[in-house]
């Protein structure tokens, strides 16, 4: 099968909208064949997100999710600063969510939803957890809960989480650490 160029050149665009958060540009890109179209894109400056490990147990954030309209039960995550290096970020996620501080590994690396968005996902696993809180930021209202880590595998498998940076984090971490 011969290889085809698919690549689509940047020839123009503009910012719609800069927020805190994010900024969406409209750009006009040439087309492998020629063609000229539309992109919209939401550029972030990315994010992390902990797997926290705690005697067999997993620490998890219920939070208010404005954006679909409901509390989510997720992995401790966070947004990049600007400059702030992902572990750095990781770090003080977990304490400012959780009030806990661990060893950190990286997991892995991914692009949450690449068809709009250039947001990258940092995945982490916690370990050896020590009480050491942060204050929250005065926009997060969150609840700690632990959970055993044999029901969150379970609830992941059954897809029983509605958020994909949990469940990648819970598999991605069973298949790390086992049963």
């Amino acid at each position: 099968m011969e290889r085809q160029n698919r690549q689509e050149i940047r020839i123009d665009g503009k910012v719609l909208f800069e927020g805190r958060m994010l900024r969406l540009e409209r750009d006009v890109v040439s087309l492998p064949n020629g063609l000229e179209a539309a992109r919209e894109v939401i550029r972030h400056p990315g994010a992390v997100g902990i797997v926290a490990l705690q005697d067999q147990h997993i620490l998890m954030v219920r939070q208010y999710r404005y954006a679909v309209g409901q509390e989510i039960l997720e992995v401790p995550a966070g947004k990049l600063d600007p400059q702030e290096l992902p572990l750095d970020c990781a770090v003080r996620e977990l304490r400012e969510e959780t009030g806990y501080r661990g060893s950190m590994e990286h997991i892995s690396t991914f692009y949450t939803t690449p068809g709009f968005t250039d947001e990258v996902m940092h995945l982490f696993l916690a370990r050896d957890l020590v009480w050491d809180p942060l204050t929250p930021d005065d926009d997060e209202f969150i609840g700690v809960e632990r959970i055993s880590w044999d029901e969150a595998v379970q609830r992941a498998q059954q897809n029983k989480f509605n958020d994909a940076k949990t469940i990648l984090g819970i598999l991605l971490v069973q298949g790390r650490i086992g049963s």
